[in-house]
């Protein structure tokens, strides 16, 4: 049996991060990559991914680029495959790929909402379902789920999102449980409020920041970095017999009214 901190060693594992040329998807992804394990960033835009790339390589990170657009069930599964044959495998997966948008739900436009669906719901499927089945083969694997607090609250005019995010948790319970037979965990990770470019337009707001840090018994945005841990857990032998789980890293606020 593995004792200490060797139950967290990544050391010879691939990690595929989808959405990670920046935000929490590229901090997840450097977390890992300290945490031992070989990077596969994963984004729609090329020049992005490869300053990302770049980015971990300058840190010393073991790092591969695989641009494809998530939401598309056919690309996924030829960009899956292709760098299985020709690579090698991929024992992590984070699904983080995903979009928000604001607006009154009596006023939500329908193209909007189809799109959050895609981005946030469907490209964990594909992109899920693409990698285990190779897990599945192996007998091994982890995937993991970025969910949200909106996975179990809501707030004003993000009705759509908060839909979406809550598929996202039933989902994952539904991958464990038709996955966790071949040797595969499947979790999720739901942040709470989080400094970034996703959130721009709530960091830059003084009256929400304030509503935050007095709604939020830690009393502040999360950063980033904190969100590596669960993320390396997760990843980790350390979560061998953790399955269809949500970790809320959310400072409390699920925790408290």
């Amino acid at each position: 049996m593995q004792q200490g901190t060797k139950l967290f060693d990544l050391t010879g594992r691939r990690a595929l991060v989808t959405g990670s040329s920046q935000g929490i998807g590229f901090a997840l992804a450097r977390g890992l990559a300290a945490a031992g394990a070989a990077i596969v960033l994963n984004g729609r835009n090329p020049e992005k991914l490869a300053e990302a790339s770049a980015a971990l390589r300058e840190q010393g990170c073991d790092v591969a680029e695989l641009p494809f657009d998530a939401t598309d069930h056919e690309a996924v599964r030829s960009a899956i495959d292709g760098f299985e044959a020709e690579i090698g495998p991929i024992h992590i997966l984070v699904n983080n790929a995903g979009m928000q948008h604001r607006s009154p739900l009596e006023d939500f436009p329908a193209e909007a909402f189809e799109r959050l669906l895609q981005a946030n719901v469907a490209s964990v499927f594909h992109v899920g379902q693409a990698c285990a089945r190779h897990m599945i083969a192996r007998g091994a694997g982890k995937i993991i789920n970025i969910a949200s607090v909106q996975t179990a609250l809501a707030r004003p005019g993000i009705a759509p999102y908060t839909a979406t995010k809550g598929a996202v948790g039933n989902l994952t319970k539904g991958m464990a449980t038709d996955w966790a037979k071949h040797g595969l965990q499947c979790n999720a990770i739901a942040p709470g409020y989080f400094d970034t470019p996703l959130n721009a337009a709530l960091v830059g707001d003084p009256e929400f920041s304030a509503w935050l840090a007095k709604r939020t018994p830690a009393g502040r945005w999360g950063l980033v970095e904190e969100l590596v841990g669960a993320a390396i857990f997760l990843a980790s032998d350390a979560s061998s017999f953790v399955n269809g789980h949500t970790l809320f890293v959310d400072g409390g606020i699920t925790a408290s009214l």
